[in-house]
């Protein structure tokens, strides 16, 4: 997994590319990035991942599509922390990832498809402790905009690493706090850049999520998602994260959805 454009990632880089122009619009309650989740994933199921959601798919015009789920029932739904939503364009995948969305969102529409092509929808939760947050206020400065001679303009601090100074004997994470990182810090490298490290206490994550909570949101959003053991990365922000909550989450992964597919519209030629 990776954090997407906004730095690099250990061992599966693969840029988030929708090239089918599959995420170039999410509804404005979102943010308009796909997230910075990772590229291409058909993330290991665990075989105790419990009660599967209920996904279904709409056409809301001829190339864009709806997907809204419900929650399962029960404990399986309650503990869940939000669900990744994953596409195809062929039924046999590869699958790709769409968005990390955190608990309570049931919904997200995937705008601007090509014409004349079937998509394939799945849907897993994934559930997991978070660290405590971090508030961060980065000084002024616009994206981009570095003194040219700041040592951090290289952006060596901006790939996941593992520092094992921070890597402990992990545990299983729990339904509570069990395995949760600790010690999370967030050092400001420059106007719009923040390095975080943590202390990865668990010893069976998929991976860990860097969340976010902007001063006008009610809740954290995930912004980029990391390999298993990764204890330390960058994050270049956008305006709105300038002043923000940070934390991390480990997760691990539920059991998959139904399939659901849907055939956009539209030209059949010249």
């Amino acid at each position: 997994m990776s954090p997407l454009t906004r730095s690099a990632a250990p061992t599966a880089l693969a840029a988030l590319v929708l090239a089918l122009s599959a995420c170039s619009g999410p509804p404005p309650a979102e943010d308009p990035r796909p997230n910075r989740s990772p590229a291409a994933t058909d993330a290991r199921a665990r075989p105790h991942a419990g009660t599967a959601p209920v996904l279904r798919a709409e056409l809301a015009s001829p190339t864009d599509i709806d997907l809204s789920w419900r929650d399962v029932d029960g404990a399986e739904g309650a503990d869940a922390s939000g669900h990744v939503l994953e596409f195809a364009t062929d039924a046999a995948g590869p699958y790709t990832v769409l968005r990390y969305l955190p608990r309570g969102v049931t919904g997200h529409r995937h705008p601007d498809l090509m014409p004349r092509t079937t998509f394939h929808y799945r849907l897993r939760a994934f559930r997991g402790p978070a660290s405590g947050p971090v508030d961060v206020a980065l000084p002024p400065g616009a994206p981009g905009a570095q003194d040219e001679t700041d040592e951090n303009t290289d952006h060596g601090w901006l790939p996941p690493r593992t520092d094992p100074a921070r890597t402990v004997r992990g545990r299983p994470l729990g339904p509570t706090d069990g395995g949760a990182p600790t010690d999370l810090k967030a050092a400001v490298k420059h106007a719009n850049g923040i390095l975080f490290r943590w202390t990865d206490n668990s010893s069976d994550e998929e991976g860990f999520l860097l969340e976010v909570r902007t001063r006008d949101a009610s809740g954290y959003v995930p912004v980029a998602v990391l390999d298993r053991d990764v204890n330390a990365v960058g994050l270049i922000t956008l305006p709105s994260e300038k002043r923000a909550s940070y934390r991390v989450r480990a997760f691990t992964y539920g059991a998959r959805s139904n399939v659901v597919r849907r055939t956009t519209g539209l030209p059949t030629g010249g």
